[in-house]
């Protein structure tokens, strides 16, 4: 069975669509491009697919609108062309999914963003809440305040940790090419494209060569590195033309275009491997032997009634051993809540969080997407 089955089961995408594509190779955003795209994602929402873009853009679509010819180099000039272009992209995706009856919703992101935990979480919370209402997020860099220390370098990067952040089944990247070839196809018209290959194959760090367009930061390089990143989770990539006709929906078919990097393992798998490999707890959950029952036999997630004590300091999201009554770990796993918090509703019925904290973070207090037996 072909591995291209991949793409058409996903039920939740991080698209990424390049500056070259969406601002016509540097002439003003291309509304009916953007339009086609927009089509095509609009009928994968209408089939349960959940999709997050990711949006490059507002540099090109705002030195267009400044009359400006070349990419600046000075930062205060790259991030006023930002703020003037983010308006027009911004406007434009919400006037496309508009036209089916789907809001869109504007995400700016910074580096420090997704390697503070507690922001990472707010900003997963976000996304996750927006698919589930059924909105589409246009995320991007925040170029208008972004510095060189802080910038993700490309929206290559960007489109995998937002996979990574939402734990996305697959990655698509629109390029301006037809996807990775085993050559330059600029320099040697025998060049062959690739067609499917595992992400960390090191013979495609010569096939990707490098170089960037005038227009964006990424080459095939960041494209293959976008692929690796993504493969951390367990996610698919895809880089394909982006000028193909329906391209995204004969990606959907299983139609073999662009190129297919495979992760090394599943989602599940690579997931559960990264929590364990975390040899650092931040405290502890001592949880009963009904707990024990449904974290160990039922793959269940951990509730708040379940949890006999709490010690330790930690933070929402961090790592926390799960012991039985006897002191004996069985689990371990990301906390939803500070440790304050989970004393306070250890014993309770989910339904009770909100009586003692004001608010409610999950139900949960570790997620069984989150949770590893050992």
């Amino acid at each position: 069975m072909t591995e291209r089955v991949q793409v058409r089961r996903a039920r939740r995408l991080v698209i990424k669509i390049g500056s070259a594509l969406l601002t016509n190779d540097g002439r003003g955003l291309d509304v009916p491009a953007l339009a086609g795209w927009v089509d095509q994602i609009a009928e994968l929402v209408r089939h349960g697919v959940e999709v997050v873009v990711v949006s490059s853009g507002s540099v090109a679509e705002g030195m267009t609108r400044l009359g400006w010819s070349q990419r600046p180099e000075h930062l205060h000039e790259l991030q006023a062309a930002a703020a003037v272009g983010q308006m027009g992209l911004v406007q434009t995706w919400e006037a496309q999914f508009r036209r089916h009856d789907i809001h869109a919703a504007q995400i700016l992101l910074t580096h420090d963003d997704l390697s503070d935990r507690k922001r990472y979480l707010n900003a997963r919370s976000t996304l996750r809440t927006l698919l589930d209402f059924g909105v589409i997020p246009i995320v991007n860099e925040n170029d208008t305040v972004v510095t060189d220390e802080i910038r993700f370098g490309d929206n290559d990067t960007l489109g995998a940790l937002v996979a990574n952040l939402i734990e996305a089944d697959g990655l698509i990247i629109l390029t301006d090419q037809d996807g990775l070839f085993d050559k330059d196809p600029r320099k040697n018209p025998d060049a062959q494209l690739v067609a499917e290959r595992r992400a960390g194959d090191p013979e495609l760090d010569i096939m990707a060569g490098g170089g960037a367009g005038a227009l964006g930061r990424g080459g095939m390089q960041t494209k293959l590195r976008a692929a690796r990143l993504a493969a951390r989770s367990g996610a698919f990539t895809v880089i394909v033309g982006g000028r193909l006709e329906n391209v995204i929906s004969r990606l959907r078919e299983g139609k073999e275009v662009g190129t297919l990097l495979l992760p090394e393992q599943g989602r599940i798998a690579a997931r559960k491997q990264w929590l364990a490999s975390h040899l650092q707890t931040r405290g502890r959950i001592m949880i009963d032997d009904g707990a024990v029952q449904v974290l160990c036999k039922g793959g269940r997630s951990l509730l708040p009634v379940g949890v006999k004590g709490v010690s330790g300091q930690f933070r929402r999201g961090e790592m926390v051993s799960c012991v039985d009554q006897e002191g004996r770990e069985v689990a371990r796993g990301l906390i939803n809540y500070d440790a304050d918090e989970a004393r306070a509703i250890a014993g309770r019925a989910s339904d009770r969080i909100v009586d003692v904290l004001g608010y409610v973070s999950d139900e949960e207090m570790i997620h069984r997407d989150n949770l590893v037996i050992v």
